[in-house]
């Protein structure tokens, strides 16, 4: 297939079977955001950054990450923490599939933002990191980092397992593209009118932008803490997107289009908390929705535009294997699966590690 301008080709595999492989294409779109994401991208790939492969592919039901997988690398990552700070700071949940899935087979939304709120006392923010974190060893920043990870992909997965039996032409899978350290550029004015021109629709196939950092958004408060009023302690967690970097992700979701009725009817309450609270809907700079940034061929990758169809290629081909744009490529020749595969993140991560150790 001819590469034309900037298309951007990933090739994925089977994580067990690493000969199986499977190639897509994405065609960036024609906006100001897309072209410095590819360059951006570029860069990316020419510093052969570490993926971060343990947390990719989110919401596919039939993932071999399995729920019971998932809480044991919680729990493993609860050890670690609690050893390391002894009496200073103290994990007492264990994680257990029991434990995080609800009575109607969906998230435990209260053991999972027990979770997030554990990360976020001991991550910090981007600009003001906790002692706690500062003061940890490798291991631990490491164990603390997987806590988010971890507590994202949970949910994806419970929430898709229960859409699978409830309702299972609305699983919504996709694909969360980051590096280690990818270097981060500021949002501008200009790349924020994305959040206008898309709000939270969401299109098969579609590459968005990567919200990379830490903090909920303002709809992730309203939907799971039931609309609170936003005090200063509410508004404590609640960040703004402020940058842009070479990650993306894609929705292998089935679309969810702006136009439709009943997806206005859905997200109306949304938009009336944000008034009764003083916030209009149309501040770009509240970062309220997705910034699409991309568009994968859909015929010409997979030889058809089926979803169904396509999500069984897929689940087959859950790993990274390349990335390559404009005659940038880089190679990911590692799997989550492997043995020494959390030290090999570890020991990528140490310069960051080292940096944010400083003056603590």
């Amino acid at each position: 297939m001819n590469g034309g301008n900037q298309l951007i080709k990933v090739t994925l595999r089977n994580p067990l079977k690493k000969s199986q492989q499977l190639s897509y294409y994405i065609q960036p779109l024609d906006n100001q955001l897309a072209k410095d994401w590819v360059r951006a991208l570029e860069n990316v790939i020419d510093q052969n950054l570490m993926l971060e492969k343990n947390f990719c592919f989110l919401g596919f039901p039939q993932a071999l990450r399995s729920l019971d997988y998932l809480c044991n690398c919680l729990n493993q990552s609860v050890v670690q923490i609690n050893d390391f700070f002894g009496g200073h700071y103290q994990i007492t949940e264990a994680y257990t599939p029991e434990s995080c899935v609800a009575d109607n087979q969906g998230p435990n939304h209260e053991t999972l933002n027990t979770l997030h709120n554990h990360f976020e006392r001991l991550q910090g923010t981007v600009e003001n990191l906790s002692t706690f974190y500062r003061n940890a060893n490798d291991p631990t920043k490491f164990a603390i980092r997987q806590l988010n990870n971890i507590c994202h992909e949970l949910e994806s997965l419970i929430l898709s397992q229960r859409k699978l039996r409830l309702d299972p032409d609305w699983v919504r899978p996709s694909q969360i593209t980051t590096w280690l350290n990818a270097p981060r550029h500021a949002l501008t004015d200009e790349h924020r009118r994305g959040f206008l021109d898309n709000g939270y629709q969401r299109n098969f196939g579609t590459v968005y932008m990567h919200w990379c950092q830490i903090g909920k958004t303002y709809f992730e408060v309203w939907r799971d803490e039931h609309a609170p009023k936003l005090t200063a302690t509410v508004c404590e967690a609640i960040t703004h997107l402020q940058y842009y970097s070479g990650e993306f992700d894609i929705e292998w979701g089935r679309t969810v289009d702006n136009r439709e009725q009943w997806w206005l009817e859905d997200i109306a309450p949304f938009y009336q908390w944000l008034e009764s609270n003083g916030l209009d809907k149309n501040d770009t700079s509240l970062s309220l929705g997705h910034l699409p940034i991309g568009q994968v061929l859909l015929k010409e990758s997979f030889g058809t535009e089926n979803w169904e169809e396509i999500w069984q290629m897929l689940e087959q081909h859950l790993d990274i294997y390349s990335v390559e744009v404009n005659g940038h490529k880089a190679i990911y020749n590692y799997v989550w699966s492997d043995g020494d595969y959390e030290q090999l993140q570890i020991d990528m991560l140490r310069p960051g590690y080292k940096y944010s150790s400083r003056n603590s």
